[in-house]
């Protein structure tokens, strides 16, 4: 996720009062998006999930 202004083919969308950039290929890929804001104990922030494959994976 980044700041970044919406360009020729971006989908955009308000959740919250936030505007959410998304380009359309992408967008098209990974419908439905869902966007939550949460707390927690180790912090807070934006959950994203989508259908996309989530990467499974060692770290190194």
């Amino acid at each position: 996720m980044a700041l970044d202004e919406p360009k020729e083919g971006d989908i955009s969308f308000e959740n919250g009062g936030v505007i959410f950039v998304v380009e359309k290929d992408l967008y098209e890929s990974a419908k439905p998006i869902h966007i939550d804001y949460v707390k927690g104990l180790s912090g807070e922030g934006f959950l994203i999930r989508s259908s996309l494959p989530q990467c499974g994976g060692c770290c190194s």
